[in-house]
């Protein structure tokens, strides 16, 4: 029991629960904490250019890590700069606490310089919000919010820290090192699970979300085996096993294979596996349906209020995946013979990944994927925003577990704060960002904090000069009236070098590898600005025909 300020023993229980790293831009109202981090060298204060690239790479870091993401802000437009990372981490499932400082208790309630309450504003994005008014009570509060951000389905913690209350006088017990309870699976239920598989004419399992480490993604993948059961990732969680997985089959979300879209229709069991079967990972809810009829659902999740939310559920088990998969693969090590639908869904998956030349296209982003594949390690690090230029490695890439930063929301400008997180958090992993031209300029200003804090990153910029996504809807639906989705664009990799960046402009496919490996050869932040055809919408189709349709 010490006296200490509520900055230092704000502090002091950040490191009690082993952060490592804060992302910030600084504001007058929390100058308690900076002050304290001033004195503690043991965590790693990363400075931002604005609030939301801090708070998307609290949401990586956190994915990363296992452990909440820590971003602080400054009250009013701070902290609606980092809602959209609070958002994104509440529908990626990421463990993170947004803190945020705010107005002095004695000007709260009269619409001070920048007030808002905090509370009603984030407690639809996040588990839960709060205000800390009595600096005594900060350890309790922590430790709360790292218990919250982590339990059931991770997600963002959003705590409020008045001004004036940061400057306490107190005294103060630290509160002790915070584990996620562990959730174990009932013998019985598993036992039930068994037999239905081994039952099954056509079972499948759709994987993926929260507290998936190296040892579950191995047993997912020896139960997959054994089983026979074709494994198909979630939207965006093509890293819940490696993609050379003998039953591995594929995504699901925007643009999938359709033989793995039949497969879906035509299983007679879905095991669902830590996923949470939402709207891009169903099709709008067309691809499974809420009442799946002639389909048995098994789902298992850590999360009670994910069971039986928005899909009829035949059987629910609410505990760890890991758990439940360990006892799940003995039972299956056991069984007389595996299904045959795993290793023929693994070949269709192959066949689809495998880009093939478009006759007519001056860059062809397909060969592109395929020449880093060919160049890179296969662990290499993925981190992109929204937009269909991520259809190309989402399709061509073959992902390896723990490997993908790609936001579940469709958040744009995710992917460059996120590859200055992974970069920061595995400095030994080779990290990619990929960004589309209008994605990239949401968050581009955070090459700044990349050069600034020594990452070591590729960033390939893909600019067809338009918002694409938003441009391939609009010839759907007002073909040829093209109205807000024309950009004009900076030379990217002029900026980039502005910024102290390693940088080439790539137009040709032959020219895209020669460039890959003079980036490879560089260190520190490098940059590719790849020129492409709008015409060239997606992996699969042509601006003019989804204007035909």
């Amino acid at each position: 029991m010490t006296s200490r300020t509520g900055g230092r023993l704000l502090v002091d229980q950040l490191l009690a629960q082993g952060c490592e790293r804060i992302f910030t831009v600084p504001g007058e109202s929390f100058l308690a904490v900076l002050d304290a981090l001033h004195d503690t060298p043991e965590i790693d204060l990363v400075v931002c250019r604005q609030e939301g690239g801090a708070a998307f790479m609290a949401c990586a870091d956190g994915t990363l890590a296992g452990r909440p993401g820590i971003a602080f802000v400054t009250r009013g437009p701070g902290a609606t700069n980092a809602s959209i990372g609070v958002h994104v981490a509440m529908q990626d499932s990421q463990p993170m606490i947004l803190f945020i400082g705010d107005v002095d208790r004695a000007t709260r309630d009269r619409e001070a310089f920048q007030e808002v309450d905090f509370q009603a504003m984030f407690a639809p994005l996040c588990k839960w919000a709060a205000r800390i008014d009595d600096a005594a009570r900060i350890p309790e509060y922590v430790a709360r919010a790292y218990a919250t951000a982590m339990n059931g389905r991770p997600g963002p913690v959003v705590l409020a820290l008045p001004e004036d209350m940061l400057l306490d006088q107190v005294e103060a017990l630290d509160r002790p090192w915070i584990e996620r309870p562990a959730q174990d699976a009932v013998i019985q239920d598993i036992l039930t699970v068994g037999d239905m598989i081994a039952e099954a004419e056509r079972p499948l399992a759709i994987i993926g979300g929260a507290h998936w480490d190296q040892e579950t993604v191995a047993l997912v993948e020896r139960w997959g085996e054994a089983a026979g059961v074709p494994l198909v990732a979630a939207f965006r969680r093509q890293d819940a096993v490696s993609a050379t997985c003998p039953v591995y089959a594929g995504n699901l979300g925007y643009g999938p294979n359709p033989k793995l879209l039949d497969r879906v229709r035509n299983a007679d069991l879905l095991v669902v596996l830590g996923a949470r079967l939402g709207e891009a990972t169903t099709d709008g809810y067309h691809l499974v349906t809420p009442d799946h009829p002639g389909q048995t659902l098994i789902h298992i999740h850590p999360d009670p209020e994910e069971l039986h939310r928005v899909y009829r559920t035949d059987l629910a088990l609410c505990c760890d995946v890991h758990c439940a998969i360990g006892m799940l693969e003995t039972q299956a090590s056991d069984a007389a013979r595996p299904h045959p639908s795993g290793r023929e869904a693994h070949a269709d998956y192959l066949a689809w990944s495998e880009p093939a030349p478009r006759a007519g296209v001056a860059l062809d982003l397909g060969l592109c994927v395929a020449a880093m594949r060919e160049r890179l390690p296969a662990d290499t690090i993925i981190c992109n925003g929204a937009g269909n230029y991520s259809g190309w490695w989402h399709r061509y890439w073959r992902y390896e577990p723990g490997c993908q930063l790609a936001p579940t929301c469709g958040a744009m400008g995710y992917g460059l704060p996120a590859a200055v997180a992974a970069a920061l958090r595995r400095p030994d992993s080779f990290v990619v960002a990929l960004a589309g031209d209008g994605c990239f300029l949401m968050n581009g200003q955070e090459l700044a904090t990349a050069v600034q804090t020594g990452a070591s990153m590729l960033v390939i910029v893909v600019d067809n000069g338009a918002y694409g996504t938003i441009r391939m809807h609009q010839e759907r639906e007002f073909p040829g009236r093209i109205s807000a989705t024309r950009l004009a664009n900076p030379d990217f990799a002029a900026l980039a070098r502005a910024y102290g960046a390693w940088a080439e402009t790539v137009e040709t496919t032959e020219a895209f590898a020669p460039a890959l490996a003079r980036a490879q050869a560089e260190t520190g932040v490098r940059l590719l600005h790849l020129k492409t055809q709008v015409e060239v919408i997606t992996p699969a189709a042509m601006l003019s025909d989804v204007a035909r349709r």
